[in-house]
């Protein structure tokens, strides 16, 4: 019997040329994609985990810094994606189902109905117990850090910031109720270079994850998941920068 494959995720680049690597060797056959969080509802849940100024500092990075540096950026982007082959054709209408939240009932209901053995997550908010006990499927997700060392978001940049290149990379891992503390499956560094920075980080993570990627969901279709000792024990979750974080960093330490 075949087995089945279903994707949750964010309607975004990385989603699109994850699908398109994967579906050439496998039949996807769902891809379950949700409405990102958003303006206020974004702001005051942070707020209450991170205080006013910090989240007050990191949206104004948001706002003004990271627009410059896509500018800045674009031929080391185009670069990045001539590189890794990136497929950017959009995933079949047909293929395509959205939801609020990959957490919403519906959602669950479908993932039941689709009855999958393997679910490829993509960044989605942090998926539910709910969600993860619907279903007996394995799932998987893409990480760009390395775990335990580099949890939540902006991985590559924050190995940067500290110096540590050896754990400058992406994370292939199983996915349970935590945020990135699920078994690693797979690790590798990147091959950053002086042409790189924040935004440039996250393509060499997805050029050199999409193939780890493959190869986990080819181990679960094949009944042969490994868990294996991440490469470093320490553990920290991460945010993203202040603007006043980001500016001293880049004009008194240079990191970009």
């Amino acid at each position: 019997m075949n087995k089945k494959i279903v994707m949750l995720c964010s309607d975004c680049f990385s989603t699109v040329t994850l699908y398109n690597y994967i579906s050439s060797y496998h039949t996807i056959g769902k891809v379950i994609t949700e409405e990102p969080m958003r303006g206020m509802a974004l702001a005051k849940r942070r707020m209450k985990k991170l205080g006013f100024f910090r989240v007050a500092g990191q949206i104004m990075f948001s706002m003004i810094i990271v627009p410059a540096i896509r500018i800045f950026s674009k031929k080391r982007i185009a670069q990045l994606k001539d590189q890794y082959k990136f497929d950017e054709n959009p995933i079949p209408a047909a293929k395509k189902v959205h939801f609020p939240s990959v957490n919403d009932e519906d959602c669950i209901k479908l993932l039941k109905e689709l009855d999958p053995d393997v679910v490829i997550v993509n960044g989605t908010r942090i998926i539910s117990k709910k969600v993860l006990d619907s279903t007996k499927a394995v799932f998987i997700n893409m990480h760009t850090g390395i775990t335990p060392k580099y949890r939540g978001v902006h991985g590559g940049y924050w190995a940067m910031v500290n110096n540590d290149t050896a754990n400058c990379g992406v994370t292939v891992h199983l996915v349970d109720k935590g945020i990135d503390t699920g078994g690693v499956m797979y690790q590798a560094t990147i091959p950053a270079t002086g042409d790189d920075n924040y935004v440039t980080y996250p393509y060499l993570q997805f050029g050199e994850g999409i193939p780890l990627m493959h190869k986990a969901v080819e181990d679960i279709l094949q009944d042969r998941v490994t868990v294996v000792q991440s490469r470093i024990a320490e553990s920290a979750l991460w945010y993203h920068p202040t603007i006043w974080q980001y500016l001293y960093l880049r004009i008194f330490k240079g990191k970009k």
